[in-house]
């Protein structure tokens, strides 16, 4: 997963805002410039707070989070901004930086669903195109990898033959049984006609009148 190319579209132009909130993401702005991801997360959430519907906010907040190795976190406020947008641009960098973060958790089906919509949005956006097939060629060679197991790793065959000796000790078993309650019929039949000849033997003949 290294050689996927993680890196955020993030957004500094807060102009829309009105000046208090545009104070407190200049802030949160300067803040993730340096570094300072404890302190940008909190002037965002802030900015967030005053304005819930805040792109700028949602979206640096999610960049935030994710430089915080929070990635999980970071992909709900990327749908936030996703929702946020106003119009194709922004809803095609809102999937982009989902899909990076989804990427980042080796959530890579989820990843290329999220590139793709976001080239749906805005075919020309290379990044997301880069992205997209460095994400299928990923899963490709995971997929390789599960079937090559797959064959170097069959079911051990002892245990396949301790099955077989299992079913045919089994087997055996039963034919044992079947074997002795046979022989014991034929024997008490046997005591019967031994029985019945000795009866015949000693019985006297009848008279002949």
């Amino acid at each position: 997963m290294k050689h996927l190319h993680l890196s955020l579209i993030i957004i500094f132009n807060a102009t829309f805002c009105f000046a208090q909130q545009n104070n407190i993401l200049q802030k949160g702005n300067e803040s993730y410039k340096k570094k300072l991801f404890d302190q940008a997360e909190a002037q965002y959430k802030q900015a967030l707070d005053e304005t819930p519907d805040n792109l700028t906010a949602a979206f640096n907040l999610g960049n935030t989070l994710f430089r915080n190795k929070k990635a999980d976190d970071a992909m709900h406020l990327f749908d936030d901004a996703f929702s946020f947008a106003k119009n194709d641009i922004q809803k095609a960098n809102a999937l982009y930086n989902k899909g990076v973060s989804l990427s980042q958790q080796k959530k890579l089906p989820e990843s290329i669903d999220a590139y793709k919509s976001a080239l749906r949005f805005n075919p020309s956006d290379s990044l997301a195109r880069q992205n997209l097939q460095r994400a299928l060629n990923e899963r490709k060679k995971e997929q390789e990898k599960e079937e090559q197991n797959k064959k170097n790793n069959p079911p051990p065959k002892n245990d396949q033959k301790k099955d077989q000796n299992k079913d045919q000790s089994k087997l055996n078993q039963q034919q044992i049984k079947q074997m002795l309650q046979a022989l014991q019929e034929q024997e008490k039949l046997l005591q019967k006609k031994v029985q019945s000849t000795k009866a015949a033997s000693t019985t006297k003949p009848e008279k002949d009148w």
